[in-house]
């Protein structure tokens, strides 16, 4: 289930993590996809990991629509704050900003509005952040892990700004330590923060983007696993089989056959989600100790509409501009998907109006990839628009 993603995974085991237990800077995580790509399964593997490691961690906080992110995060780290021992400490500072994001978990954005005497909110979470990360420095061969999914729902321009402020502060906050030989040092604090989202998060960003957030924040944009990867995760599975209990206390195994992991790598087109589906109707098809072709067909019948409807609701997304780009890219031939056929097929009035078009479809929602010719990176897109994907 992990195939193709080890990039990301290595990313956390060997830069991220690493690097915040030695004090040294490193930047938030931002990865943002379409739906369907496993953007927050990913990070929950990597949450797991922490946890496994021993490392304070949050659980997934999804900001539903219209919510108040500030109260869900300040709720957040109360927990960490727990988890680091800190409602126990007898100092009065720790005391006075557990208080505050308290209040903060119960009014959120309001306190500012209000007016409230005292600092605002954001300034209230870095406080405490910055206390979880000197107890864990104290702690030692720790790192509080902070996960944000669906930022793309903070629609408030206010709780927007305060909760990457409060973030971003927190991640580049240092601290002075005392090393062996009495020297002191400054180190950064072992925190990190990956938020998760939709490419519509990017625009949202834009305007800090040449000021604090690409400097504190790393985005990631995820695509389409590759076919070879997805057949590597499935060759486990055809080789020795899934354990599963033989209703008999003891233990049986369930394999696939080759043309039936083969069959699924095709219909899911790269996209985990698909993939999960997939896998879990063929599952479901069939009483047999080994799961058939034809138990994928027959199981993925009854994953069609879903599967269109996961397709669409993509394409219902996209503004009217880029929706006319990537239908006017569909009708042409693989071949001659360049951008001057593609304006051309578009009515743009110059190949040149196209040009940022293509770009956003491109690096920020990373459903084609520009070059000569152009193609489709998002490849359930390219399957329903060119044929009769998803029926088989």
């Amino acid at each position: 289930m992990w195939a193709g993603r080890t990039e990301q995974l290595s990313d956390w085991r060997d830069v991220v993590r690493p690097r915040r237990l030695a004090g040294l800077p490193e930047r938030g995580r931002t990865i943002l996809g379409e739906p369907g790509l496993g953007k927050s399964t990913l990070v929950r593997r990597i949450a797991q990991e922490a946890s496994r490691a021993g490392d304070w961690v949050t659980p997934q906080l999804r900001i539903p629509a219209g919510s108040d992110p500030l109260k869900l995060v300040a709720t957040a780290v109360l927990k960490l704050a727990a988890d680091a021992g800190l409602p126990t400490s007898r100092e009065k500072r720790i005391g006075d900003a557990i208080a505050r994001v308290q209040a903060v978990a119960l009014s959120g954005i309001s306190l500012t509005l209000r007016g409230v005497d005292g600092p605002e909110p954001y300034s209230a979470l870095t406080e405490l952040l910055v206390e979880v990360g000197r107890a864990a420095i104290a702690q030692g061969d720790v790192v509080a892990l902070i996960h944000i999914d669906e930022v793309q729902n903070i629609t408030d321009e206010n709780a927007l700004s305060q909760l990457l402020i409060a973030l971003g502060d927190a991640l580049t906050h240092e601290v002075e330590v005392t090393v062996p030989g009495g020297d002191r040092v400054s180190r950064s604090l072992p925190i990190s923060v990956y938020l998760t989202g939709l490419p519509d998060f990017e625009d949202m960003t834009g305007a800090r983007k040449g000021a604090t957030f690409a400097r504190r924040f790393k985005t990631t944009t995820l695509y389409a696993i590759d076919d070879d990867d997805l057949a590597e995760a499935l060759q486990e599975f055809v080789l020795e089989g899934w354990k599963v209990p033989d209703g008999a206390g003891g233990v049986a195994h369930i394999r696939m056959a080759p043309e039936a992991a083969a069959l699924i790598v095709d219909i899911c087109r790269g996209e985990p989600f698909l993939f999960q589906l997939a896998g879990e109707q063929a599952w479901y098809a069939g009483e047999t100790a080994t799961i058939t072709a034809s138990q994928v067909r027959a199981g993925w019948r009854g994953a069609e509409r879903e599967a269109t409807a996961h397709v669409e609701r993509i394409l219902e997304r996209l503004p009217a501009r880029e929706s006319q780009f990537v239908q006017a890219m569909a009708d042409l031939p693989a071949a001659e998907r360049t951008l001057t056929r593609i304006a051309e097929a578009a009515d743009y009035a110059k190949t040149t109006d196209a040009g940022p078009t293509a770009q956003r479809l491109d690096t920020v929602r990373g459903i084609i990839q520009r070059g000569k010719p152009y193609s489709f990176r998002h490849r359930a897109v390219e399957a329903y628009l060119t044929s009769i994907w998803p029926t088989l």
